[in-house]
């Protein structure tokens, strides 16, 4: 296993565009793993898969547009389809041609549309405490919901939103220490950042992308048994449309699987990743 110790932070600059990232692991022949964090959250969440998952291959965890040192994207109301061509110039730079590809929450939205624009890179497609999107709402329910999230961070600072929405991210009863790290990492987050992302997810409709998948493209699905942000119910929804795709409830993680179970997570995605190679996906 991969030290935490061996995470290193970088930032690549093109066009006039920056992406801060964290990696870990080394090319080996083996396909790398890139990860796609959620609205509240950083590249810095995924340190566990970062230290667990790096053993054989490279990992990479991007910081999102408007996130940590990113750059924003250049619409106020992006869509999907932007992160989508973001996250293709990001890889593009790092020379990476075919990967593995997870997505949690709202990193799914862009996940979904970067492997159904692109699925010829995408070696296996993670989905995590899937994010649907609100697209398929009435209108006024999707601005009712955009507004909630951009007046809070607007009105209260992304401190205190962090401080009152963090801890529904755990399961109950979860750590002290899980706590304080999902608070700390969203009271971090920069509100041009999080406003783009929430229009974003104003628009989103997951469930057309998976659809529109081809079917030899290989999915699986994964949740927490308590999340009350993405609930269970709703991730099996989603992954009905993808009858194939393996399920995997994960006990006692809220939203926040990856920190608050990350042996679990790890070996989920590590099982789904060497079976895909082992029929040479």
């Amino acid at each position: 296993m991969t030290a935490p110790s061996d995470i290193a932070a970088a930032k690549r600059s093109f066009r006039n565009v920056a992406v801060s990232y964290l990696e870990a692991g080394a090319a080996n022949g083996r396909p790398p793993l890139v990860l796609l964090h959620g609205i509240g959250s950083a590249a810095r969440s995924f340190r566990r898969q970062l230290a667990g998952l790096s053993a054989d291959r490279r990992v990479i965890a991007w910081d999102a547009p408007g996130y940590g040192g990113s750059t924003p994207l250049v619409p106020a109301f992006p869509t999907a389809e932007d992160y989508a061509a973001a996250l293709e110039s990001f890889v593009d730079d790092l020379g990476l041609t075919r990967f593995h590809l997870l997505g949690h929450s709202l990193g799914c939205l862009m996940a979904a549309r970067f492997a159904l624009r692109h699925p010829g890179r995408v070696v296996s497609l993670t989905l995590c405490a899937i994010a649907a999107g609100h697209g398929r709402l009435p209108g006024e329910e999707r601005q009712r919901l955009l507004d909630q999230r951009v007046g809070d961070i607007t009105a209260l600072g992304p401190q205190e939103m962090a401080r009152r929405r963090g801890p529904r991210l755990l399961a109950p009863g979860a750590a002290a220490d899980a706590v304080a790290a999902v608070i700390e990492t969203m009271g971090a987050v920069r509100p041009e950042g999080y406003a783009q992302a929430a229009r974003m997810l104003s628009t989103g409709d997951i469930a057309a992308d998976i659809e529109a998948l081809p079917p030899s493209l290989p999915v699986q699905v994964l949740y927490g048994e308590a999340d009350i942000i993405t609930p269970p119910a709703r991730n099996r929804e989603i992954a009905a449309l993808r009858p194939t795709a393996p399920v995997t409830a994960i006990v006692d993680a809220g939203h926040a699987l990856y920190l608050e179970q990350p042996a679990a997570l790890n070996a989920a995605v590590a099982a789904f990743m060497a079976e895909q190679e082992r029929h040479g996906a």
